[in-house]
């Protein structure tokens, strides 16, 4: 019955989780069609900034002890560098080779964590990557399709710096809750790309109601309820199911753009798509998805927290977790582990 429970759970946060790349998907056609062109920045830092510190003015938490550099260098990889990189490549290349570079973050994942987390990097798992990469291609990818060196170049470092940032939040932890985590990760985003925009673009004389509407939609709901959702789903899930998630949004911009522009599908596109969702449904069956071994325990403020352990770590021990407050954090803990008999309140898990 418990095994059951626990399935049904699993299912349900990788349902929960792929509404955030679902979203996603619409930043092209938003990014093309809504916002102005030539201000990649600004769409960067109008998504990021305003509602990063809305969630911090509504928390009133900020971060203390190591999590001011921790959360720097997240909201680094996830916000800051990645949103720039995004902007660049969305503007410069075709949404459908931009999409196809970015379809290589599962793979670049996968190994990372495999790396730094001790989750298994399966044959499956190589497969399913590989499989999403050509289906992306099939599905976006045209015959006139322009190669901008710098819009390649953009796409990629985007796709690896979200890929780093994805498996550091799952190594870090959380150790406040999701709303403020997220909003700390938005504001030092936002805040790295202020001095951009200012130099490089500088600021609009002006914007359309169709420019904010764009704004208004990609910082409401494909940021802030996104990542907030997207960041919840790294803490429950492994990193070889997350990741792969993010192969649905060229699937979405895509119909998208056949809903909304009226934009034909060919029959290669179709095909790709099913490529692309197979290859999301074997990431989610592959060892890598079940074999990740980790500590679930609460922090001293309370929020949920996980501990890899070592790949060679013995499954047959349990192990005593203790977590105690830091000396020049009250909020943040410091954790060890110790073979030892079974602890009652502590348990491991695997996921």
């Amino acid at each position: 019955m418990s095994g059951d429970l626990g399935s049904r759970g699993s299912v349900s946060n990788t349902l929960q989780t792929a509404l955030t790349p679902v979203v996603w998907g619409t930043t092209y056609i938003v990014a093309t069609e809504f916002l102005p062109d030539g201000r990649p920045m600004l769409a960067a830092l109008v998504r990021a900034l305003p509602v990063g510190l809305a969630f911090v003015l509504v928390r009133r938490t900020l971060p203390q002890g190591i999590w001011w550099w921790r959360a720097a260098v997240l909201g680094t990889l996830n916000i800051g560098a990645f949103f720039a990189l995004l902007f660049v490549a969305a503007f410069r290349l075709p949404g459908g080779v931009a999409a196809t570079a970015g379809a290589i973050q599962p793979l670049v994942a996968a190994v990372i964590a495999a790396a730094l987390l001790g989750e298994t990097f399966a044959r499956r798992t190589a497969l399913a990557g590989v499989g999403g990469v050509v289906g992306v291609g099939m599905l976006v990818l045209g015959p006139s399709a322009a190669l901008d060196p710098i819009g390649i170049g953009a796409a990629v470092a985007g796709t690896l710096s979200m890929a780093t940032g994805v498996v550091l939040t799952k190594y870090w932890g959380r150790p406040v809750d999701l709303i403020t985590f997220t909003g700390w990760q938005l504001t030092v985003g936002g805040t790295a790309l202020a001095p951009i925009v200012l130099v490089v673009e500088g600021l609009p004389n002006s914007l359309s109601t169709t420019n904010l509407i764009g704004f208004v939609w990609l910082a409401t709901a494909g940021t802030g309820l996104a990542y907030a959702n997207w960041f919840r789903g790294i803490q429950q899930l492994p990193v070889a199911i997350v990741s792969f998630l993010g192969l649905l949004s060229p699937v979405v911009a895509t119909v998208a753009g056949w809903v909304v522009l009226n934009e034909r599908l060919s029959a290669t596109q179709l095909v790709g798509g099913g490529v692309v969702l197979v290859a999301v449904i074997i990431s989610q069956t592959s060892p890598s998805a079940t074999q990740s071994r980790r500590f679930r325990r609460r922090t001293t403020s309370g929020q949920s927290a996980f501990v890899s352990l070592p790949p060679n770590a013995p499954t047959s021990r349990t192990f005593r977790l203790n977590a105690r407050r830091s000396e020049t954090s009250p909020d943040s803990t410091r954790s060890t582990y110790e073979s030892s008999r079974p602890v009652v309140g502590c348990r491991c898990v695997r996921q």
